[in-house]
């Protein structure tokens, strides 16, 4: 794909280039609604979607689909961007581009279970039912895995391979018309009232800081660059990185205790 110029009917070599400068005035007119200035940004941005699937190794059509759901990212970066951050909008937007192509590899690659796998899941299975047979009881993994002679480890991971996956909104049980899928039997165990009073807290800390120090924990905690990376990036030293970094944590754990 590197030596590929046309990606989904686009010229790669003909894409514009813009400065730093260039792209915060024309976010700016993106947020005023400008609809010519966001087809502009979006067009001057297609050189960091088709970056970010280089480093997917994508080739043929499979670049070609990877590059349009990089833009689906790259369309959620801009709208959800805020400029007054003083955060580079690459750095933001890139997770996002990352995360919009990893959940289409992952909801559309099929799982390849090899045969020495499948070998060993149905023996798995044959050991499990002469098990309850004989104990009247449902066997543990460990009792399986004692009885062919494989580690627990192979065990789980090979019945795992071969099950069906299926989707949160199957249903799994129904009275008339009324069914009830397996995300309603499903807990919320992290969006309790104590968990949202603790983000809350936490980002009015992140407001105390200065831009600097929101931008390096940005990047060191968001999009997980090292310090040597943030120094090369925002033109400062590796120890006032960390000098930085340290005092943006000690600010926040003050203001929470």
């Amino acid at each position: 794909m590197s030596s590929k110029v046309s990606i989904c009917g686009v010229d790669t070599t003909k894409l514009p280039k813009l400065n730093n400068n260039d792209i915060l005035q024309l976010i700016k007119k993106v947020k005023r609604g400008d609809e010519n200035a966001r087809d502009q940004f979006v067009v001057a941005n297609l050189r960091l979607v088709l970056s970010v699937v280089h480093r997917f190794n994508a080739k043929g059509d499979r670049a070609d689909d990877m590059f349009q759901v990089g833009c689906v990212g790259l369309l959620k970066a801009i709208d959800n961007f805020d400029e007054t951050l003083n955060v580079k909008f690459s750095t933001y937007a890139v997770p996002m581009i990352v995360g919009e192509i990893r959940r289409y590899l992952r909801d559309n690659n099929s799982i390849r279970v090899s045969r020495s796998m499948r070998d060993i899941a149905y023996r798995a299975m044959q050991a499990k039912e002469e098990l309850s047979k004989s104990s009247f009881s449902e066997p543990s993994v460990e009792d399986i895995a004692k009885k062919i002679e494989v580690p627990v480890k192979t065990v789980t991971f090979a019945l795992d391979a071969i099950s069906d996956t299926i989707s949160l909104s199957d249903p799994i049980y129904s009275e008339g018309t009324d069914a009830i899928a397996l995300l309603d039997q499903i807990a919320d165990n992290k969006n309790t009232d104590e968990n949202i009073n603790e983000n809350l807290a936490l980002k009015a800390a992140i407001k105390t800081l200065s831009p600097r120090e929101k931008e390096i924990l940005l990047m060191r905690y968001f999009v997980g660059k090292t310090q040597t990376e943030v120094s090369q990036e925002i033109g400062i030293s590796q120890a006032q990185v960390s000098r930085l970094e340290k005092n943006a944590l000690r600010s926040i754990k003050d203001f929470l205790i």
